[in-house]
């Protein structure tokens, strides 16, 4: 868990907008208008928003007026998302009565944090196999980039490939959903496809953290160089590609955006 002190804004849509920067999962039991402020960002960004039904405002605001949005089984998905039971069976789960012990409740409550899916970190990367570069960049994400990120650093990665079932009619709509509301985006532009490049550009404009990989050796536009990236090779030790890739992250993995949000009126 990490503090971050907002207090310094005087406005409290900013201290909101700090938080769910900051902020892994939403988890509000009372509030009002605020509250439903503060669940708009969540979501914005992909983070999880589980709202408790405690009678301690009004029903139909703040927590409880979320809670209430989640009992429809079309709207349940769109709080959280969850690797076992569907949001829906969770959110009826959650519904207490108020002669449950207390225990019970947090035990529910746990169990339900605990199925969270984990955060996405979204692919761009060449994925078309008759690229002369195709196998390289395939090698490179199995071995390196796949074990790491999902296996030591806790995402999921999320590519889209025409192979998993889509939630729009748009494989453009899909792309870039995913990519609006993923917590970090690994993007890989060997290959030099214009696809890449655009959702490339989306993720800067957008604010994601955003890490810049490229196959050494590569010839790629100016602008790209003034952005710090890492240029892996094919070669070498697998401890050693995977220690590069280590290191870079943690290099630039809290790099601030390209053009911060800035308020007019502090």
């Amino acid at each position: 868990m990490q503090i971050e002190n907002a207090a310094y804004w005087n406005m409290a849509s900013k201290r909101m907008e700090a938080q769910a920067r900051w902020g892994d999962i939403l988890l509000p039991i009372g509030g009002g208008e605020g509250v439903l402020f503060l669940a708009n960002l969540y979501h914005d960004a992909g983070k999880p928003v589980v709202p408790l039904n405690s009678p301690i405002c009004a029903q139909d605001t703040g927590a409880r007026h979320l809670f209430k949005f989640g009992l429809s089984s079309t709207q349940a998905e769109r709080l959280f998302q969850t690797t076992h039971l569907n949001p829906h069976a969770w959110v009826n789960r959650i519904n207490f009565r108020l002669t449950k012990p207390v225990a019970e409740r947090v035990t529910e409550i746990i169990n339900l944090l605990e199925a969270l899916d984990l955060p996405k970190a979204f692919v761009v990367r060449l994925l078309n196999p008759a690229h002369e570069d195709f196998a390289a960049v395939e090698d490179f994400f199995a071995t390196v980039v796949q074990p790491i990120v999902e296996g030591e650093l806790g995402y999921k990665l999320t590519v889209v490939d025409g192979r998993q079932p889509y939630e729009h009619a748009r494989i453009d709509q899909e792309i870039f959903a995913k990519l609006h509301r993923s917590r970090v985006v690994l993007a890989d532009i060997t290959g030099m496809r214009p696809n890449c490049f655009v959702e490339l550009g989306y993720a800067l404009g957008r604010g994601l953290p955003t890490m810049l990989m490229a196959k050494e050796g590569g010839e790629h536009p100016f602008d790209i160089y003034t952005l710090s990236g890492l240029r892996w090779k094919t070669t070498g030790s697998l401890d050693e590609r995977r220690r590069l890739f280590r290191e870079h992250w943690e290099a630039i993995r809290n790099r601030p955006p390209l053009v911060p949000t800035e308020p007019l009126i502090p």
